[in-house]
């Protein structure tokens, strides 16, 4: 398809649940605050447990968005996504019927999808046999059933997939949605990441690999991205959806929009399992290709949302892809990471810092990185310490790179 040809794409409805808000608006606030998400676990017995802290979900109530049965029937990762994508539609105004399904459509990534449905029946299989394990084990646990149940729920019939590309899922799946709008393959698509990862399993095994903090007795400071003394990614829980759709479909229906999404950079570093490449070339890549997609130049972006895990490697190398890519303009650009609020959702972190993007976009106003008391000297970018900052942003871009070596960056601007 040409240039000539491609349709405008843009962001008519949001929806988060995550560990500093369960909607929009909470989400929102809690950002711009510089609230801390990040406490003890609750959801399961830590006591044996290097780390004992997360960004956990509290207060959701999936009763609120689907009946006890069809509760009962989903892992916890399938309901954020079934409960974020009604909250998102309904904010979009955008109703599925009869005369639209087919061209309305699903991509909702995550990077382990139902682990803790799995943890519990295998635990029924060792104790109990075999004979005893659940029915609904792998329609549950399979992470394509975020987006295969979002549909049954809402009633889309257009495409429908499930990228799980690690902490880059939920941004390739806003990313390839993007492009299904614009090549005029879908009028609207439901997009983003979701996950609910704090299990003890998931919480063990990246324990064991040294990447999470164990700041234990100080957990609203454990995540701080940028920082000298880091210790670690924490881990967060929640989903982030976007309702990406064709401009004149939006405008025939008068509704309000976000923001215009522009380009989609995506590249492999094809060098380690969970180690980026030396010097960020990969992710460099990423963010020049988006740009690129969008047309666009590097002195026009207001801001990034930065993958900043709060890692010794990613942050440093994220700093150099910025540098990389940017150029003079990355003394100038306002970089920060929501991390330091919400934790790492894992592959539901790109659905909830495209949000934030957008958000940022959408109010002129830009979400700090908290924690950022000693910044590393190799992080010496930007980084919105501590408080929010009012600017104009005219052009914002989402980074998010995952284990396997994937790089994904996301541009939008300004609706004009």
């Amino acid at each position: 398809m040409s240039n000539q040809q491609l349709k405008r794409v843009v962001v008519t409805g949001l929806g988060a649940i995550t560990p500093i808000g369960n909607n929009i608006e909470e989400y929102w606030q809690g950002l711009t605050q510089g609230r801390n998400g990040i406490g003890l676990i609750t959801l399961f017995d830590t006591t044996n447990h290097a780390c004992k802290i997360a960004g956990e979900v509290k207060g959701f109530e999936p009763l609120d968005f689907m009946d006890k049965k069809e509760a009962k029937r989903m892992a916890r990762f399938s309901q954020f996504a079934v409960a974020t994508s009604k909250m998102a539609l309904e904010d979009a105004q955008l109703t599925i019927d009869d005369s639209n399904a087919h061209d309305i459509g699903i991509v909702i990534g995550t990077g382990v999808g139902g682990l803790k449905v799995m943890e519990d029946q295998q635990e029924i299989l060792l104790s109990k046999g075999p004979g005893r394990v659940s029915p609904f084990l792998v329609p549950t646990m399979i992470a394509n059933m975020a987006a295969g149940l979002t549909a049954i729920h809402v009633g889309a019939k257009g495409p429908n997939s499930c990228p799980v590309t690690a902490c880059a899922a939920g941004s390739n799946a806003i990313g390839d949605a993007f492009r299904l709008v614009r090549s005029g393959y879908a009028k609207a698509m439901i997009c983003g990441g979701t996950e609910a990862a704090v299990t003890p399993l998931a919480m063990a095994g990246f324990a064991s690999a040294k990447a999470m903090s164990t700041r234990n007795d100080n957990p609203e400071i454990a995540s701080r991205p940028f920082d000298q003394d880091r210790d670690g990614f924490v881990m967060g829980e929640g989903c982030g959806i976007l309702i990406l759709e064709e401009r004149e479909h939006a405008l025939a229906r008068g509704a309000k929009i976000y923001a215009e999404m522009v380009g989609y950079g995506m590249t492999c570093d094809a060098y380690h399992m969970t180690a980026p490449v030396p010097e960020g070339l990969g992710a460099t890549r990423a963010i020049e290709l988006a740009l690129k997609d969008g047309g666009l130049s590097p002195d026009e972006v207001s801001y990034i949302n930065a993958h900043g895990t709060s890692t010794p490697a990613n942050d440093s190398t994220e700093t150099k892809a910025i540098k990389n890519a940017l150029g003079d303009n990355a003394r100038q650009v306002l970089v920060s990471s929501t991390k330091s609020m919400t934790g790492h959702l894992l592959g539901g972190s790109g659905g909830i810092e495209a949000v934030a993007t957008v958000m940022a976009i959408a109010h002129d106003q830009v979400p700090p990185t908290i924690n950022l008391t000693n910044p590393d000297p190799d992080c010496d970018l930007d980084y919105i310490a501590h408080n929010s900052r009012k600017v104009t942003v005219e052009v914002a871009l989402s980074n998010s790179f995952g284990f396997g070596g994937h790089n994904v960056t996301l541009a939008f601007r300004k609706y004009r």
